[in-house]
Formats: C-alpha cells, sequence, structure tokens
C-alpha cells in the first residue's frame, strides 16, 4: 500500500470514528433525558397537551373550584339586586328627599350648594354601606374563609374595610361635588361633560393608587432575592418600563391568591408581585406572571380601558338622562325628587346605572378579557415559559372555573379560563420550541 493510500484509508477510518462517537452520543443524550424532555422531542399536540394539563388537576379540586366561581354568577345577580333594593328603598320611604332637606336647612343659599352636596353624600354613603354589610360580609369573609382563600381573622378583616369605607367615601364625595357642579351648569349635556368628569377621576385614581391608596393595606418593601428580582428588571429593561426596582407586598396577611401587578402612570410607575407569588411558584412562573403583567405597561392596556370606560359610561349615562327624565316626570313628586341637579335623585341615578351596567356584564367582561388575552401573547413571547404559563393557570384555576362552556365564558369571565390559556402555551409550544429545547429547568425554585 502506498503512501497516498495509506492516508486515504486514515482519513475514512477517523471519519467513520467520529460519526460513530456522535450518533453514540445522540442516542446516550435522549436515553438519558427526562420524561419531558422525550416528549419534547416527538410532536407535541396542543389539544392532547392542553387536556393532559386539565387532567393533571383531581377531581376534587376541579369540584371546588367550579362551585366557587360558579357561586359568583348568583353574586353578580344579588349584589345588583341589593343596590336596586337599596336605591328603592330610599327613594320610596322619602329617605333620600330628608337627606337633601337636612343638608339644605344646614346650608341655606346657592353659595352653599357644594356643601349641601357633601352633607347629602356621607349620611346616604353610610346608610348605603349599613343596608349592603350583611351580603359583603358574606361574600367577602365567610364565603372566603369556607373555600380557604381568607387568611385574616375578622378584627383584622373589618379594620381594612373601615379603611376602604374612608377611601371611598372620601373620593365618592369629592366625585358627587363636582357632578353635581356639572349637573347645575349644563342640565340638558350633563352626561357628555359627567363622562369627562368620570373618566378624569378613572385616571386620577390610576396615578394616585399605588403611592397613596395601596400603601394603607399593605406593606411594601423592596424584594431582595437577586435570582427572582434581576430577571424580572432585566425584562423591564428590555421593554423599557422605567423601574429600577422591584416591591414584594405581605397579601398573605389577606389572602392565598397570587398575583402581581405593573401599576402607575406618570412617574408612579412600580412593579410589584405579592409574596404568595413568591412562595407558591416556580422561577419560571413568576417569570411568566411578571411578563404578562408588563404587557399590560407595553400594550397600553391602561389608556386603552380608560378608553373603553369613556365609551360605557358615555352610552349609560346617554341612556340614564332619557330614563331618568321620564321616571321623574312619572314618580318625581311622589319621591319628592325635583330633577338631575337635586342631591335627592342620587339613589335614581345609582338605580338606573346599575341596572344598565349590569345588563352590558358580558360585554364589559369582554373587553377586559380582550386586554388579558393580549397580555398573555405578550407573556408568552417574553417570558418563553410555556409549562409555567400552564402551571400558574391551574394555580389561578383555584378559584377560577378551569374549563367552562363557551357561554359561561363569555358573560361571567373578564379573564381568558384556565383551559384557554394552557392552550395558548402549548400551542406557542408547539410552534416555538425546538425539539428537546426547554428554556429554563422545570425544577427551578425561589429558594428565599
Amino acid at each position: 500500500m502506498n503512501p497516498s493510500m495509506s492516508k486515504h484509508l486514515v482519513l475514512v477510518i477517523v471519519c467513520f470514528a467520529f460519526a460513530f462517537i456522535a450518533a453514540s452520543a445522540k442516542e446516550t443524550s435522549i436515553a438519558a433525558a427526562s420524561p419531558e424532555t422525550r416528549q419534547h422531542v416527538q410532536a407535541l399536540d396542543p389539544a392532547a397537551a392542553t387536556q393532559a394539563w386539565l387532567a393533571s388537576v383531581p377531581r376534587s379540586e376541579r369540584e371546588k373550584s367550579d362551585a366557587y366561581f360558579e357561586g359568583g354568577y348568583w353574586l353578580i345577580l344579588w349584589n345588583f339586586l341589593m343596590a336596586a333594593t337599596i336605591s328603592i328603598f330610599l327613594l320610596a320611604s322619602r329617605i333620600s328627599a330628608w337627606l337633601r332637606d337636612f343638608a339644605e336647612r344646614v346650608c341655606t343659599g346657592s353659595r352653599w350648594l357644594s356643601l349641601q352636596v357633601i352633607l347629602y353624600a356621607i349620611p346616604y354613603f353610610f346608610i348605603a354601606v349599613t343596608l349592603s354589610f350583611p351580603l359583603h360580609l358574606y361574600e367577602n369573609f365567610f364565603r372566603e374563609h369556607h373555600y380557604g382563600f381568607a387568611t385574616q381573622s375578622f378584627l383584622p378583616w373589618f379594620r381594612d374595610q373601615l379603611t376602604g369605607l374612608d377611601v371611598a367615601i372620601v373620593a365618592g364625595t369629592i366625585l358627587l361635588v363636582v357632578l353635581y357642579a356639572v349637573f347645575r351648569r349644563v342640565p340638558r349635556t350633563w352626561w357628555i361633560w359627567g363622562t369627562a368628569v368620570a373618566v378624569l377621576f378613572a385616571f386620577g385614581a390610576v396615578f394616585i393608587a399605588p403611592v397613596f391608596i395601596e400603601p394603607l393595606f399593605n406593606t411594601y418593601k423592596p424584594l431582595t432575592s437577586p435570582e427572582v428580582r434581576d430577571p424580572i428588571l432585566a425584562m423591564a429593561r428590555a421593554n423599557q418600563i422605567p423601574v429600577k426596582q422591584v416591591f414584594e407586598v405581605d397579601a398573605s396577611r389577606q389572602t392565598t391568591r397570587v398575583s402581581a401587578n405593573v401599576a402607575g402612570v406618570l412617574g408612579t410607575t412600580r412593579i410589584a408581585l405579592n409574596d404568595n407569588l413568591l412562595k407558591q411558584c416556580t422561577l419560571p412562573e413568576i417569570r411568566e406572571v411578571m411578563a404578562h403583567e408588563m404587557g399590560h405597561y407595553v400594550l397600553n392596556h391602561g389608556a386603552k380601558l380608560l378608553t373603553y370606560f369613556g365609551i360605557f359610561v358615555l352610552i349609560g349615562l346617554a341612556l340614564t338622562r332619557a330614563l331618568f327624565d321620564a321616571a321623574v316626570t312619572r314618580w318625581g313628586a311622589k319621591w319628592s325628587v325635583r330633577g338631575i341637579a337635586d342631591p335627592a335623585g342620587l339613589p335614581l341615578l345609582v338605580l338606573i346605572f346599575s341596572t344598565l351596567v349590569f345588563i352590558a356584564t358580558p360585554f364589559i367582561n369582554t373587553v377586559v378579557r380582550v386586554t388579558e388575552r393580549e397580555a398573555d401573547a405578550f407573556g408568552i413571547n417574553t417570558s418563553r415559559e410555556p409549562d409555567g404559563m400552564a402551571k400558574v393557570a391551574l394555580k389561578l384555576g383555584a378559584y377560577r372555573k378551569l374549563d367552562p362552556t363557551p357561554l359561561e365564558e363569555f358573560i361571567f369571565f373578564d379573564h381568558p379560563s384556565g383551559r384557554a390559556r394552557i392552550r395558548m402555551a402549548m400551542d406557542w409550544k408547539a410552534a416555538n420550541l425546538p425539539a428537546g429545547e426547554s428554556p429554563v429547568t422545570e425544577d427551578s425554585s425561589t429558594s428565599r
């Protein structure tokens, strides 16, 4: 054999050797991979994968979740009927007219009209809250404890309710003073200007809530765990969210639910996640939740929802104007309600507007649900955590029905159902993750 042939033979042998080693290594890596990774190697069927995730929830937990959420359907009705009953009672008993007369006796003269509204509004709020308190107590205390979602004893819970009542009375009274000033000055087009006032107040609430209202109920402190904080800040920088730290909220003193938010505008923007999320979720799940919340900010959902809110209020107040005028024409003398600028007519306004909101529930829920689905899509594309998204959907399924009918989801869901969210995650996984790829190990935890 000549030297040239020898060299060629050696090259052939070396090539075969490398090919054999590479093939052996590939077989070894597949054989040693986890069952989850071997599943990724095969083509993923999103529909079957979605059903597999849903089937992983024990039947008893599904039944408990369904019972809790379906009970909420009735609570929507009972809350509406309670508001309507209180309004009719205040009108028919002429308590509303008596409150108006009392305010006028204390502050006589046109220069004191705003003070008259204040003197009417404060006792009105106390009466309405007192009459509705039994249903509120059942819905937000006893029922939450029965299903295992509440952690507060009665006295701390009641203290939080009083704090919320104080905030509501102050904000509600200011709003009524401004609205009745509008009613007096533009009695024909009050529904247009009233919409503008409502939108401005809603914007103000979004602006001040993270800084002045939310800290009244919970303690916010900087998150110090770098393995959780740093990936969140990295996503925030990548999406131009103007924050430099992440806050942790002690929500576990009130509830077992997981949540997070990116809230605020014009310099009050803040990223916060509650301690339940840190305790109950792995790092991939936390990444996915925070990416979803950042989606709301990046996609301008605050401004969009404020616009939709304005449209709904405009339509609602236009219908309210027509119905209010008709009701006053027919029953105004009986109730001693003089017109739109009369504070005694507030229960009638509440009755009409709450009825319209009740009827519009499916449409309002749909608007919110669409923005939530957009944030889901942003979150999965940003975090690249399809399994994390599926696991979080199952955790949220503890109090939100996982697999509703399409009609249920249209009427009652202001977020996508667990089934819809898992299907989105599995569709994304099948389309975007190469075989065997797992962006973050699924056994990562928050080791705090």
